[in-house]
């Protein structure tokens, strides 16, 4: 099965994600969050670059739990721009 590209604006909102979830971690390390997510570092570190724009909804729903952000707040921050 061959997975549709993103789009530009896919790629946006996933950047934007992962600066929101990198700005929340602070100076706590990769390896001690995704830890405590129950996911690896290298999962966290792609989606902390925009390597993994489109991450599962139950690891952003751990990463949230584990960096105490509100899943709604997370989804406004991440939504696009009105053109």
């Amino acid at each position: 099965m061959v997975r549709t590209p993103l789009t530009p604006e896919e790629r946006e909102r996933g950047e934007r994600l992962g600066l929101l979830l990198r700005e929340a971690r602070g100076g706590r390390s990769m390896t001690e969050i995704a830890a405590s997510a129950g996911i690896s570092a290298e999962t966290l570190r792609k989606i902390e670059t925009g390597r993994a724009p489109t991450p599962a909804f139950f690891t952003v729903a751990a990463l949230a739990r584990v960096l105490d952000l509100s899943m709604d707040e997370l989804a406004g921050l991440c939504a696009l721009a009105p053109a």
